[in-house]
């Protein structure tokens, strides 16, 4: 039996993380109570990966942001369960007619990816940040939202769309303590044939336990004139938001 010392220190030290530490034992068993919150989160993360986006109150919702009505792609996976098994198809557009070509400096493409309830969550939250950041610098096209999508599909938007720079924002895939986290992938210049090492990754948006939109935007930001000052997005481009901040600290001496 555990302590009530240990149980105090343990309670504590949770508050502090969504892992599942210092659960206790029952036996040679977990309790009873950490195994049910262990199905809880399971049922979480299998329905934020089955469940199909809401198309049409989404749509509305991002459209009341302001920046235009979004077009709507499907990719090549005809159905959440092909989706799931055929990455590749996820990759592809079924068509790129509705999308517009535009002038803009930023593009941004809402893709439902594993978790559609990331995106319901938090997209419009995410997006009024973004626009507040970037828009007195940056022209922004009109959103596009992209179903039973991967990243990969933004190339194709990306190009379609004639946008310097994409942002991909994604419902990432659902772990055992968040089911609805974001991410963040930019592209300069995208176009198909471009790989995760063309791309910069913010991820973990899911204030208010997870990075909030306000500093998911400045990241953003950064990385944005980063890549048009470099002429290219990747493993080349690094964030230095907070390089001011980290500079400012005293530094420890070891004598």
């Amino acid at each position: 039996m555990t302590s009530p010392a240990a149980q105090e220190f343990w309670e504590q030290l949770r508050l502090t993380t969504q892992s599942r530490i210092g659960l206790g034992r029952a036996g040679n068993a977990l309790p009873t109570a950490r195994v049910l919150e262990f199905k809880v989160a399971h049922a979480a993360a299998r329905d934020a990966v089955h469940a199909p986006l809401d198309v049409e109150a989404f749509s509305a919702k991002i459209a009341a942001v302001g920046i235009g009505t979004p077009a709507v792609v499907a990719s090549r996976a005809t159905g959440r369960s092909e989706y799931l098994r055929r990455p590749d198809l996820g990759r592809l557009p079924a068509s790129l007619e509705s999308v517009p070509t535009r002038d803009a400096d930023i593009g941004i493409v809402f893709a439902d990816g594993l978790s559609a309830r990331a995106l319901v969550d938090h997209a419009d939250g995410l997006l009024r940040a973004l626009v507040a950041t970037l828009n007195e610098t940056y022209s922004i096209a009109a959103p596009v939202i992209a179903t039973q999508a991967r990243v990969a599909l933004g190339d194709h938007i990306g190009a379609q769309m004639g946008v310097r720079t994409l942002l991909v924002v994604i419902g990432e895939r659902p772990g055992l303590s968040v089911a609805d986290s974001l991410g963040i992938y930019l592209t300069h210049r995208p176009r198909p044939g471009c790989t995760d090492a063309d791309r910069n990754c913010i991820s973990n948006i899911h204030p208010p336990d997870g990075l909030g939109y306000a500093d998911a935007a400045r990241i953003t930001a950064g990385l944005v004139a980063g890549a048009r000052r470099l002429g290219r997005s990747g493993v080349d481009l690094k964030d230095t938001s907070r390089a001011d901040e980290l500079a400012s600290r005293p530094t420890l001496i070891l004598e």
